[in-house]
């Protein structure tokens, strides 16, 4: 993305939160800070007239002048105090509101109506999402605020700063000998064309450093995500004693962590050389340009201080961007990356919203369920499945059979979550859908969350929760309904399968689909949970994905794809 784009791009994203709800309060917390900033700049004007009256009137003796500039120094180290404190405060809070503004916007784009699964098949840069909510976000508003403010505050300086330099410049005639060249504000035209030099330098050995750091957060991300994913699959990887394996994964990935930590050091390296030497430079610089009009006898000692001051000041506005150039290579890079997640999704929302190679689904007056002349495929076009084309009324129970992965696609195309083929799906317009996958996802907390989970507003009671436990056979969780666990670490898949259906129980459904729900019990146990299902609920329509034979009594259809 070149630079022109990008910042257009970013503009367009952080006009959403300048004109959100919350507008208000930001553009009041924005011109706060700007007001501040202006402050903090009329201080550093103020610090260097107090060096100059300081330094004069110790050049003079002046013992009452001492007692004077202490007496301002105390206002303004009071006032400095009161107003870096201030200054710190409303900046952090423009920080956490932003992050919190832009962290719900990805994560809401993101975690809506599929599209989180959506994205996956999809071309374009967008791999570890839980890294550019959590982490990039936060990069992206709080360095924006610290290069944003830095940025004002820098311009301030040149402003005020400018005028300070020139009228304490004076008049330089150069002598070339066949001519005389007369110069106004010599140490202004000094302090830019020292800056345009050196930012040009920095700008130079800091160019790698922006792809280094983009290329460091991909690679942090993807260690994270597996480590994450080792964690979620801990028990299939010590059953087959696959830790080997994984520390072998692990180091191949940590080994590209290092790769590009050494790259981005010596990028680093270079810039923190330069710095250095540019700061030791800049302390002594200001003064030798100065010094020879004070020894001449033409200003004061406190003006040769206040115009070295004044110097360093317009030099450090100057120079913002070679100072910046690491912060602002993580900001782009953290930026990008979420610009890359939305446009991503906005992707995904205009592959749904085409009606071409897409499975419609439409709401039927009727009770019933219909596939008419439905084919599932692939992203980039493949059918998987030939024409699919049947009714199936209420309280059917159908087993699916056949390829238990193209099943499963056909189950995610009725939840509007795998929308590639073709053809028409008529969804019944009363009742619930109600899908169970072979495991359920029990999220971290307690085992009543778990169970009720996504339903955390509706509130079944103590004794529907502990009859649905007894049904299925899990009456020792009754005592720990109330303890907070990551339970799918804990359970064994067997209960975890009996957890699913004691929601089954808990939510009565009249459309039940079960992927492989029970295939983790045994034969006689899945036989009684379908017993349980036309026992509880004898009016329910039922499509099960299965391996096991012994159900076959329980259905009254089949549907082989």
């Amino acid at each position: 993305m070149n630079s022109n784009n990008f910042f257009i791009e970013f503009l367009r994203l952080a006009k959403l939160y300048w004109c959100s709800e919350h507008k208000l309060r930001v553009r009041g917390l924005v011109i706060f800070l700007a007001i501040l900033t202006v402050l903090q700049m009329v201080m550093a004007v103020l610090m260097t007239q107090w060096s100059a009256a300081l330094f004069n009137a110790l050049e003079q003796h002046s013992m009452r002048g001492l007692l004077v500039q202490i007496g301002l120094l105390v206002l303004l180290f009071f006032a400095d105090m009161a107003l870096t404190g201030t200054h710190l405060v409303t900046k952090r809070n423009l920080q956490i509101s932003w992050r919190g503004w832009l962290t719900e916007y990805v994560f809401s784009r993101w975690m809506d109506a599929g599209r989180h699964y959506l994205i996956t098949p999809l071309p374009g840069e967008h791999d570890n999402p839980d890294g550019r909510i959590a982490e990039d976000c936060r990069v992206t508003t709080e360095s924006a605020v610290i290069l944003g403010h830095s940025l004002l505050y820098s311009i301030m300086l040149l402003v005020g700063f400018t005028d300070v330099l020139w009228s304490r410049s004076g008049v330089v005639t150069l002598d070339l000998g066949f001519t005389q060249i007369t110069i106004y504000g010599h140490l202004v035209w000094i302090a830019i064309i020292y800056s345009a030099l050196v930012s040009w330098f920095g700008w130079l050995l800091g160019r790698p450093l922006t792809g280094a750091t983009n290329a460091r957060q991909s690679a942090e991300a993807n260690f994270r995500a597996s480590l994450l994913d080792a964690q979620e699959n801990s028990q299939a990887i010590a059953l087959i004693h696959a830790e080997e394996c994984e520390r072998s994964h692990f180091r191949g990935l940590f080994l590209k962590i290092q790769e590009i930590w050494n790259s981005q050091t010596k990028a680093w390296r270079n810039i923190t050389m330069f710095g250095a030497g540019y700061a030791t430079f800049s302390m002594a610089f200001p003064l030798l340009i100065a010094a020879p009009r004070y020894i001449a006898g033409k200003i004061t000692l406190g003006s040769l201080v206040q115009s070295a001051q004044a110097f360093q000041h317009m030099t450090s506005a100057l120079s913002w961007p070679a100072n910046n150039l690491g912060g602002i290579a993580e900001w782009r890079a953290s930026v990008e990356r979420i610009l890359s997640l939305l446009k991503s999704l906005e992707h995904v929302d205009q592959e749904v919203a085409k009606t071409e190679h897409r499975i419609q689904l439409v709401c039927s007056d009727r009770p019933m369920l219909a596939f008419r002349q439905v084919r599932i495929g692939k992203y980039e076009g493949t059918t998987l499945t030939q024409e699919i084309s049947m009714e199936i009324g209420q309280g059917e129970h159908v087993l699916i059979t056949g390829s238990a992965i193209t099943s499963a696609q056909l189950f995610r195309a009725i939840a509007g979550v795998r929308p590639w083929g073709s053809g028409v799906i008529e969804l019944p317009s009363q009742g619930r859908l109600f899908f169970m996958p072979p495991q359920p996802y029990l999220p971290t907390g307690t085992l009543r969350y778990a169970i009720g989970y996504p339903a955390s507003r509706r509130v079944f009671t103590q004794e529907q929760i502990e009859q649905a436990l007894r049904l299925v056979g899990l009456e020792r969780l009754i005592r720990q309904l109330d303890r907070r666990e990551h339970w799918a670490n804990i359970l064994t898949p067997e209960e975890q399968q009996r957890l699913g259906m004691v929601r089954l129980l808990l939510n009565r459904p009249e459309w039940v689909f079960l992927q492989e729900s029970f295939d983790s019990l045994e034969p006689e146990d899945e036989k009684l949970m379908l017993d349980l299902i036309r026992e509880q609920l004898p009016d329910a329509t039922l499509l099960a994905i299965s391996h096991s034979d012994d159900g076959n009594a329980f259905y009254t259809r089949h549907l082989a794809l």
